[in-house]
């Protein structure tokens, strides 16, 4: 199977388990369980969720605790974006090709929709799964709640808004992005880790590492995109971060410079998979894949 064809398969399968998960739990308040269902079920690249399927293979994880994690990974990055998209945040009005979440409902739906959709996933990662012991799935809760926090996405969140006209040191713009983007691509990883056999503990940190340079590839590359890419393509607005004057790998280093910087990160990405002895090739093709991306 190619690589394109795994990532529909996975796609779909994501998409039908993240749809079974919302019909389970129906809301009373229409509008609200309408906004969190546009807001997960309506596109995207299902990242995170690649990365939590690809890795729990290979380190042998059950299918059941896979599709969990990697619904509850989508899940909290759902609701970043649907945050992170407010007026009082990016004020974008494009998300997916599509209107954001807060145009297409209001700015008070759009929140709650978000709210919900983060107690949403770990209502699945702490249900009951007779396949994971009680001390691995309390150890993947703690794993995506520290991606998802002060410590985390959100702590990446507020430090690049503080940084709005501010001239930030590669150092620190490297501190912004590995909290922002790069700590959920690390935390789907991990899930996949976690949720696999006892031997597979052991690599836990060389797939972490891997993770670390990969979600910071990741960013370098969006915010070239940014600025090479149209909104067309993109899904979302482009030359928001120069609009707004925020710290970018382009703006501190030049698009020519971050395009060396790209590679350098890839070039760590895949060193890291170099100390597990599992076929990691379908992360490597996955990771080429993903850093020459157009959207």
């Amino acid at each position: 199977m190619t690589l394109n064809s795994l990532l529909h398969e996975q796609r779909q399968q994501i998409n039908a388990v993240l749809e079974q998960q919302l019909d389970a739990r129906v809301s009373p308040a229409s509008k609200l369980h309408a906004a969190m269902h546009y807001a997960l079920v309506l596109g995207g690249k299902r990242v995170r969720p690649f990365l939590t399927y690809s890795v729990g293979g290979i380190c042998g994880a059950p299918k059941a605790a896979l599709d969990t994690a990697a619904a509850a990974v989508e899940c909290i990055h759902a609701y970043s974006l649907v945050h992170d998209d407010l007026p009082a945040m990016d004020n974008d009005d494009l998300r997916r090709g599509q209107p954001t979440c807060h145009r297409a409902f209001d700015e008070a739906t759009a929140i709650l929709a978000g709210d919900a959709l983060q107690t949403l996933a770990f209502e699945l990662l702490s249900s009951d799964n007779a396949e994971l012991p009680a001390a691995r799935q309390v150890a993947m809760l703690r794993v995506l709640a520290h991606a998802s926090g002060s410590r985390g996405m959100c702590g990446g969140q507020a430090l690049d808004l503080a940084a709005t006209d501010a001239h930030l040191s590669e150092p620190e713009l490297e501190q912004v992005h590995q909290l922002k983007t790069g700590a959920l691509i690390t935390a789907a990883v991990q899930l996949g880790v976690l949720a696999g056999n006892d031997e597979a503990q052991q690599y836990y940190n060389d797939f972490s590492q891997f993770a670390t340079w990969l979600g910071l590839a990741f960013q370098v590359q969006d915010d070239i995109l940014d600025v090479v890419g149209s909104t067309e393509t993109l899904g979302k607005t482009n030359g928001k971060d120069e609009a707004a004057n925020k710290s970018t790998y382009v703006q501190l280093l030049g698009l020519d410079a971050a395009r060396v910087k790209l590679t350098q990160l890839h070039q760590k990405a895949l060193q890291a998979l170099h100390g597990i002895p599992y076929n990691t090739q379908l992360l490597e093709n996955f990771a080429e894949q993903l850093l020459n991306r157009d959207h």
